[in-house]
């Protein structure tokens, strides 16, 4: 019953990742890919939150199925943010590619860190 949970968040993550993407991009004219950006970002906040509640003891296994395996295994994208970083540097813009990287990686740990000390775990 386990992959039902997660089945249940996927089907969550995966449409709102696409809608937030498309949001988002769309208020912005630059080549950066600022929807990717924040779907990533927030689902390395989502999943700090559970990790802080598990280790405080309040999110128990289920739920670390539905929402940390299913949505924010579907909300968040490496493949995604891997092409677009690669496609920057292909296409001349390798400071956009480089401010990805290190954006992305900074911001998600950062939000990571955020959420599960606000969750209680640290």
């Amino acid at each position: 019953m386990n992959w039902l949970l997660v089945v249940l968040g996927a089907a969550v993550g995966a449409p709102l990742r696409y809608l937030t993407d498309r949001a988002v991009q769309s208020r912005h004219d630059s080549v950066f890919p600022w929807g990717t950006f924040v779907v990533n970002v927030t689902g390395c906040l989502i999943l700090g939150l559970l990790t802080g509640a598990a280790a405080a003891g309040v999110a128990g296994p289920r739920l670390q199925l539905l929402v940390g395996t299913g949505l924010c295994g579907a909300l968040t994208t490496y493949s995604t943010f891997s092409y677009e970083t690669l496609r920057l540097t292909e296409t001349g813009a390798g400071l956009y590619a480089l401010a990805n990287v290190v954006g992305s990686v900074g911001a998600g740990l950062g939000a990571a860190f955020a959420g599960a000390w606000i969750a209680g775990g640290f």
